[in-house]
């Protein structure tokens, strides 16, 4: 360590000076920065302007932080906007579907029109373009209120783009929010979408957004003898996968019908690295609020094949679970769903839930088993535990077998080893980042 000296001293006071006297200075660049300019540009323009190199120790190394924000494929308009050029657009999207610019964010519908692009119609994933819909609510074909585009709903009984559908779109983009999970129902779409463009001979662009649950892999292998619309591969539970590298390996390893491939182009991230932390901006969907529930899912989800609720009716989805059934001796957490918007009529409406509160739980990097067996072996009647839903949640009937065994959760765990690692193998051919 240096001596403390007086000339030390005056020079950390110069030092201390010239930082406060620049910090507005910064501040300023940064402000009149363009909004439409990404972080990177950003941060460049304001060391250019000021000619001065900035030191990790510096206060502003803040900025330097914002340089590395992920930018994502929506936000990169040049590389995209030659592919639309003289075409008829269509676009796969919802609330989720934004250009992010300093302060707020703008819809993509609203960028592509501002920016000229010839876009004719809207597909909207499950709970509706604006993302208002509850889960398993059928959603109606509709027209945009604010730009008169079409909007047809890929959900019920219609979640694959017919030949009329496409009539009129040279181009189809997607670019929705995923949270990396085989029961979460874009990438669902995301196949049908797949399917519907190697069918009728139309270029799919996938525009690639962050995943949340993306810094792992967890679960059971889907049995495909249990695919349904919550698990068409045969993937883990949690994927470990960008929407734009899945939609990769669904082309890759043959997954539509009769092995078809899709015309794929995704326009990748810049700055994005799936051991990072993300939090989603915009709600993904009614009743994931948050990030706490985005984290929490993959544990949770389970429930929604059992008698206990999830948190639907409350404020606080997929992070409370609870059961009139459950042990109030063993729980002491209560709760009373009721009807609200993520929930018309949520599971035990009106009926007092006994269960566990996870909201202060640490962030997880692996699915949480012992919740499941915790409550299935402190319920009343243990044969009303399960619903069929719960196989089609897990992708096989193993699962609950082996919790009516009476296996541990590294029991269970031990047994999904081979089947990830084969898929962990498998995936890497497709990861982009």
């Amino acid at each position: 360590m240096l001596p403390s000296t007086p000339h030390l001293k005056k020079r950390g006071m110069a030092l201390r000076q010239f930082v406060l006297k620049n910090f507005g200075i910064y501040l300023m660049i940064l402000a009149f920065s363009c909004g439409g300019a990404g972080p990177k540009e950003n941060f460049q323009k304001a060391q250019r302007d000021e000619k001065k190199p900035m030191s990790i120790s510096d206060p502003l190394s803040t900025v330097e932080k914002k340089a590395s924000a992920i930018v994502t494929g929506a936000n990169r308009t040049g590389v995209y906007l030659p592919y639309l050029q003289g075409k008829q657009v269509g676009l796969v999207g919802n609330q989720t579907s934004v250009i992010f610019k300093k302060g707020g964010h703008v819809h993509l519908v609203d960028s592509l029109l501002r920016l000229g692009v010839n876009l004719t119609k809207v597909f909207s994933p499950e709970h509706g373009f604006r993302g208002t819909a509850t889960a398993g609510e059928t959603v109606k074909n509709g027209v945009d209120q604010k730009t008169g585009l079409p909007i047809i709903s890929l959900y019920g009984s219609h979640k694959k783009p017919t030949p009329q559908d496409l009539k009129n779109v040279d181009i189809l983009i997607f670019d929705i929010q995923d949270v990396g999970l085989r029961f979460y129902t874009y990438i669902s779409t995301l196949h049908y979408v797949m399917a519907a463009c190697a069918e009728n001979g139309i270029p799919l662009l996938v525009f690639d957004r962050p995943n949340p649950n993306g810094g792992y892999i967890d679960g059971p292998i889907l049995d495909e003898r249990y695919k349904s619309f919550i698990g068409m591969d045969p993937v883990p539970v949690v994927h470990g996968m960008t929407i734009g590298e899945y939609a990769k390996m669904i082309n890759g390893e043959g997954w539509l019908h009769q092995g078809e491939t899709c015309d794929l182009t995704v326009i990748k991230m810049e700055n994005y690295s799936r051991d990072r932390s993300y939090d989603l901006p915009i709600k993904p969907s009614p009743n994931l609020p948050n990030a706490k529930a985005v984290n929490l899912y993959p544990s949770l989800c389970f429930f929604e094949g059992t008698n206990v609720n999830a948190g639907r009716g409350t404020n606080f989805q997929f992070q409370v679970f609870g059961s009139p059934y459950l042990d109030p001796h063993y729980y002491d957490f209560q709760y009373t769903p009721e009807p609200n918007a993520g929930s018309r009529h949520p599971k035990h409406e009106g009926e007092l839930c006994y269960g566990k509160d996870l909201r202060d739980t640490p962030r997880l990097q692996q699915i949480n088993l012992k919740w499941l067996i915790e409550a299935y072996r402190h319920t009343a009647d243990r044969t009303q535990f399960f619903k069929p839903f719960f196989t089609k949640l897990a992708g096989t009937k193993i699962l609950q077998q082996q919790i009516e065994a009476g296996k541990s959760a590294e029991e269970i765990k031990a047994s999904w080893k081979e089947g990830l690692q084969n898929y962990d193998a498998m995936r890497k051919a497709y990861l982009l980042y």
